[in-house]
């Protein structure tokens, strides 16, 4: 864990930093490393997966307490926490720690007999513009760890069954005395005969090699929420690896990629999108046809429209995923400057031209002034 950067240092913020500055600096970064946007970027890539593993301790309330006060070491395997990289992190109980150096004073412990949540998982699915904004209904495959089928998660082969530990009496744990100069110092560690479990398994079952759980391949349906946005995350409850000895199951948390539009854009729920009109229309006014995504709208622009001007169409954004509200559709119109004109059209423009002359030109001595003050 010595190799593993401060998870806030990664998101780019202070220790303690909030719920809402963690999700603003992880969306941030997220749009920044994100595969889609640096194809073949090596470094990306790896920067992309640090943010993620950063994010998904932080925005866990309990994560986040315990990496608020151990560090990287609340996660460490080789510590008693959940194994593996990426979202794959398990409980970690640092009562055990505390009762194997002052004999159990340290609020309890949890034995490794005793429930044990399952891991959270992690998977990734990348959504069209249109599921993401309209929600839908997704399969997803991943590798799971539940009870072996065979031996029902004890181990050991059918016929059989395992036995009490009889150095630990099934307790899994072995509690010895030392007497010093300071009095007698008790401390409690995992029996070594029954390596901690409570139970020795003398005929192992053939199909989980005596450990109680396999890895299958599963399948499931999740709902998509209307709204959902890129970078953004789904925690599925009991979908991860099942948990041991009573235990409850882990999350799936599926992690949401959502493709580019040829049209829209995305901030929030506010949808933006570029529209041409001609010289004619920007000049006269006109009713016009705005794309939306569900088809297009009539919005009539007023006379005298300049190139750059935004409109807003109430409510023809993305639904909120928090308020539950819609947001809208703002645009911007680009005037479109004829080309290939014909003879008759130029001089139509040309006597245009000196029809408003004096105006404009009374307009442009005007801006000059401004740029010499």
């Amino acid at each position: 864990m010595a190799d593993k950067r401060d998870y806030y240092e990664v998101l780019g913020l202070k220790k303690g930093a909030g719920d809402d500055e963690i999700k603003k600096a992880y969306r941030k970064l997220a749009k920044q490393y994100h595969p889609d946007m640096n194809p073949g970027d090596k470094v990306a890539e790896e920067k992309f997966k640090e943010v993620n593993e950063a994010y998904a301790v932080l925005s866990d309330p309990d994560k986040k307490a315990k990496y608020d006060q151990f560090g990287h070491a609340a996660f460490d395997p080789t510590m008693g926490g959940g194994g593996g990289g990426g979202f794959d992190f398990g409980g970690f109980d640092f009562g055990d720690i505390f009762s194997s150096f002052f004999g159990g004073g340290g609020g309890g412990s949890t034995r490794r007999n005793g429930p044990m949540r399952g891991e959270d998982l992690q998977c990734r699915i990348t959504l069209t513009f249109e599921e993401a904004a309209f929600g839908c209904k997704k399969d997803v495959s991943y590798g799971r760890v539940e009870r072996c089928s065979e031996c029902g998660g004890s181990g050991a082969a059918k016929g059989t069954s395992p036995e009490t530990c009889p150095t630990c009496g099934g307790t899994g744990q072995v509690r010895t005395a030392q007497r010093t100069a300071f009095g007698v110092f008790q401390s409690t560690h995992p029996c070594e005969n029954c390596r901690g479990m409570g139970k020795i398994i003398r005929t192992p079952c053939r199909n989980c090699n005596g450990k109680g759980y396999v890895k299958i391949q599963k399948k499931i349906t999740v709902t998509i929420p209307a709204g959902i946005d890129d970078g953004e995350y789904m925690r599925v409850g009991g979908q991860g690896n099942e948990g041991r000895n009573g235990g409850p199951a882990g999350d799936l948390i599926v992690a949401v990629s959502v493709r580019k539009h040829t049209i829209f854009e995305r901030d929030g729920s506010t949808l933006y999108c570029e529209i041409p009109i001609t010289f004619v229309e920007a000049a006269l006014g006109a009713e016009i046809d705005v794309p939306t995504l569900t088809g297009t709208a009539k919005y009539t622009i007023p006379e005298g429209t300049q190139t750059g001007t935004t409109f807003t169409l109430r409510g023809e954004g993305v639904v909120s995923t928090r308020t539950g509200r819609k947001g809208d559709l703002v645009f911007r119109v680009l005037v479109e400057v004829p080309k290939s004109l014909s003879e008759k059209q130029k001089q139509l423009l040309r006597d245009f031209a000196d029809e408003s002359g004096q105006k404009n030109y009374a307009k442009r001595q005007s801006f000059f002034k401004k740029m010499k003050k």
